[in-house]
């Protein structure tokens, strides 16, 4: 039998124009990817998180026509993947306040985004939530819904996005919980190998910066911002060193291994400023060249785009959106008053307010493990491991040193001896012991 595909979902924010920076660490890889076997891929264009940042319609009207024009002209088949909106998925919105119910606000406090803004109001001497939106707040709910609503089973982040996916597998662990099995718990993919171009004055190319090289900027104006870099002073004839060069940094980018060795020699030779940045344009213009030719004619058929993207909308709408939000409306209750439907919980037999272990990864790359109640009152926290095994051995150990003992009062002292953790506030140790007791009676129950 044929595996299930694995499904990878990919959101990208319209708040910008596409740059090469952009192109080599996301769109080039992220179309590769695409076209492997047995996976079920997802692109969609983020224009409700746009709007987290962003306030001026035109720009986010014009970007989404701009992005979507790129991966198209970058050869992503909207036949073969899933190429949408998200303000054309109002299932998106609705998920969203249903996992907004369920969503621990104090999880919501420990997002990075949301608490660095604080820090900043802080330091400035503002007070706390000084101009900072409910839309900043619940961004990682929003987030959630858009991973969760298709059940994705991989979201490929960078390191600072990671706990946008842990939260997600938080929300969705939580409803899983109350209201039986609906949603996968994604995975994230740190992208630690993602290629990070320099922009024109050194500096990460990026938009805060003002330092991008537009992706699809017409051939002489790319060839005049190439011109542009900075460099050192070395003379022609005089070596370069060519690891701490943007301009070949650049060059490797898009080079193959050959051109790539050839360059190195040429900076080690002493080639002039003036060629390399040539041999870069040409380099560059090469590859670049065809896709803007296919982004010009996109650009310029605004309805030809419009059009896919609402058939991308309404296929996976009737496909996953809209089956998955009736049968989560059916789980809550929301559902038609002369239906009597016997709830997941009494449908399956499984208790809902038993005892839970979550394990997670930080964006530090350390991996933990926490306990909640039956209510979801957290009971114990645990310190970091090196890998999702030392914090599963331990979950493991905790449950079988239990079992062992007999008497309870015991059995809490010797918790409080090996508990490599902290208790949450008002929690005392009898409390975890009473926990683990539950999930031994369920696990002797099955």
């Amino acid at each position: 039998m044929t595996p299930s595909p694995t499904r990878i979902l990919t959101g990208i924010t319209t708040s910008g124009t596409p740059h090469l920076g952009n192109y080599v660490g996301a769109i080039r890889p992220a179309i590769a990817a695409s076209r492997t076997p047995n996976v079920e891929s997802f692109y969609f264009l983020a224009d409700y998180h746009a709007l987290v940042k962003v306030q001026d319609p035109a720009r986010v009207q014009r970007s989404t026509l701009e992005i979507a024009a790129s991966w198209l002209a970058c050869g992503l088949d909207p036949e073969t993947v899933w190429f949408y909106r998200q303000s054309d998925i109002p299932e998106i919105p609705e998920l969203t306040w249903l996992l907004t119910c369920v969503a621990g606000k104090g999880l919501l406090n420990r997002a990075h985004a949301y608490k660095a803004s604080v820090d900043k109001n802080r330091a400035e001497g503002e007070d706390d939530d000084a101009g900072i939106t409910a839309g900043l707040f619940m961004y990682p709910v929003l987030m959630a819904a858009d991973i969760l609503l298709f059940n994705a089973h991989k979201v490929p982040v960078g390191r600072d996005q990671v706990q946008h996916i842990e939260m997600a597998r938080d929300f969705g662990q939580r409803f899983n919980h109350l209201y039986g099995e609906h949603f996968t718990l994604p995975e994230a993919v740190i992208e630690a190998q993602v290629a990070t171009l320099p922009g024109l004055d050194g500096r990460k190319m990026s938009k805060s910066y003002d330092n991008t090289i537009p992706l699809f900027v017409p051939r002489d104006q790319l060839k005049k911002l190439i011109y542009s870099i900075v460099t050192d002073s070395r003379a022609p004839g005089e070596a370069k060193d060519a690891d701490s060069s943007n301009v070949f940094q650049l060059y490797q980018a898009f080079a193959t291994a050959d051109e790539t060795i050839a360059m190195r020699k040429a900076f080690a030779d002493g080639i002039a400023w003036g060629d390399a940045k040539q041999q870069l344009f040409e380099r560059i213009d090469a590859e670049v060249a065809p896709l803007r030719e296919r982004y010009e004619l996109l650009i310029a058929d605004p309805s030809k785009i419009e059009q896919q993207l609402r058939h991308g909308a309404q296929r996976l709408r009737a496909r996953y959106a809209t089956p998955c939000i009736a049968e989560l409306r059916a789980a809550l209750g929301l559902r038609a008053l002369d239906l009597q439907t016997t709830s997941p919980a009494k449908a399956t037999g499984t208790r809902t307010t038993l005892p839970l272990f979550k394990q997670y990864r930080e964006a530090d790359g350390m991996f933990y493990f926490k306990l909640h109640d039956g209510d979801g009152r957290l009971l114990l926290q645990s310190h970091g491991f090196k890998s999702p095994k030392d914090a599963g051995q331990l979950v493991a150990r905790l449950k079988a040193e239990f079992r062992q003992l007999h008497d309870k009062a015991e059995a809490g002292l010797h918790l409080g001896e090996v508990l490599i953790g902290t208790l949450a506030q008002d929690v005392v140790v009898d409390d975890v012991a009473q926990a683990l007791e539950s999930l031994v009676i369920e696990a002797g129950d099955a």
